[in-house]
């Protein structure tokens, strides 16, 4: 199962949450998110991918800040549509859905065959890391063939939750601001139990 870690953007807490083994590592490119990242961190792994993660941004300017930051994913978590992604082809890329219901998955099918992950995160006030989980029955409902992240207020009591998650396009989770002592900021021995845990 893959493991994505996002909200990055403090050194130090990106080196020790890099040694925890995981595969992905998001940084948030947009400035209203209270996890912007504003200047480039002094460290920045080396050992997983890296997650540049957008909303409704220039598509300049995210070919722009993945070249700086050698970004090996882009994950759009806005209103992006299918001819922007098209506009990104050449680069790996992460469509981000906020579910709220069973129609939200109809969102989708536009994205077939041009990115290589769904996101699928919980539909609240704000774009993401509203901190709650949604119906994860709602997915059910998505027969889509591109694989899928799941996010959305996954925290340190949901791993055995996670692991009963049988969907077959379910390839990896997304963790974020439960796993957080104050925003940006991860807890490195809440993260390492629920890894060894899955």
């Amino acid at each position: 199962m893959i493991v994505k870690v996002c909200g990055m953007r403090d050194a130090a807490n990106i080196h020790a949450v890099e040694a925890l083994g995981i595969d992905l590592m998001g940084f948030i490119f947009w400035p209203k998110s209270s996890r912007y990242v504003s200047a480039r961190p002094e460290y920045l792994p080396t050992r997983c991918r890296r997650v540049g993660v957008f909303v409704d941004a220039e598509a300049e300017e995210v070919r722009r800040i993945s070249s700086e930051y050698a970004l090996d994913y882009i994950q759009l978590h806005g209103h992006e549509d299918a001819e922007y992604c098209k506009r990104l082809q050449g680069y790996h890329l992460i469509k981000a859905f906020n579910i709220g219901s069973a129609a939200d998955l109809c969102q989708t099918e536009e994205y077939a065959g041009l990115v290589d992950y769904f996101l699928f995160d919980t539909k609240g006030k704000a774009v993401g890391g509203n901190g709650e989980k949604f119906d994860w029955s709602l997915l059910d409902h998505y027969t889509g063939n591109t694989p899928f992240l799941l996010s959305g207020g996954i925290g340190p009591s949901d791993a055995p939750q996670v692991k009963s998650m049988k969907h077959p396009q379910c390839i990896g989770i997304d963790l974020n601001s439960r796993f957080e002592t104050s925003p940006g900021m991860k807890d490195i021995n809440h993260l390492k139990t629920f890894i060894e845990t899955l």
